[in-house]
């Protein structure tokens, strides 16, 4: 995959290849954020992502916060949206889960703690458009 990359979705079966696609472009390591409004298809988009990697019980961690899971690789997956502040990361060990080179970490609404996101990254920012399709942006930084 070359970055920045640019995809428009007009279905679920289209997310659902592009998470295909995607999944072939994930190491250890990675730190994978991604920002969108309420319903855009952050949590849909990792579902079908961890697929490849035989994870098949992906959930919002919106309470939770953190959800880790194990497959083919291990991954965690943070949601930021209910986080009040950077210490409530802290509280739970974040710099640890963002340190540790054995796993790759999603994280949704990364946006709202942009000053806790690692430099080295691929963002990943879903956009919903009036006809309902999703405009996926992919960058690379770092």
């Amino acid at each position: 995959m070359n970055y920045p990359f640019f995809f428009k979705s007009y279905s679920e079966e289209d997310t659902i290849s592009l998470a295909d696609i995607f999944s072939f472009d994930i190491s250890e390591g990675d730190i994978i954020v991604l920002n969108g409004n309420l319903g855009a298809g952050k949590t849909f988009f990792i579902k079908y992502t961890l697929e490849h990697f035989k994870i098949e019980n992906v959930t919002s961690p919106t309470f939770a916060i953190v959800n880790e899971y194990y497959g083919l690789k291990k991954f965690y997956h943070f949601d930021f949206y209910r986080i009040n502040n950077a210490q409530e990361l802290f509280d739970i060990g974040f710099n640890d889960y963002i340190k540790d080179d054995n796993a790759v970490t999603f994280i949704e609404w990364g946006n709202l703690f942009n000053e806790l996101i690692p430099k080295v990254r691929k963002e990943i920012s879903i956009t919903i458009n009036n006809d309902f399709s999703r405009d996926f942006y992919i960058k690379k930084y770092g």
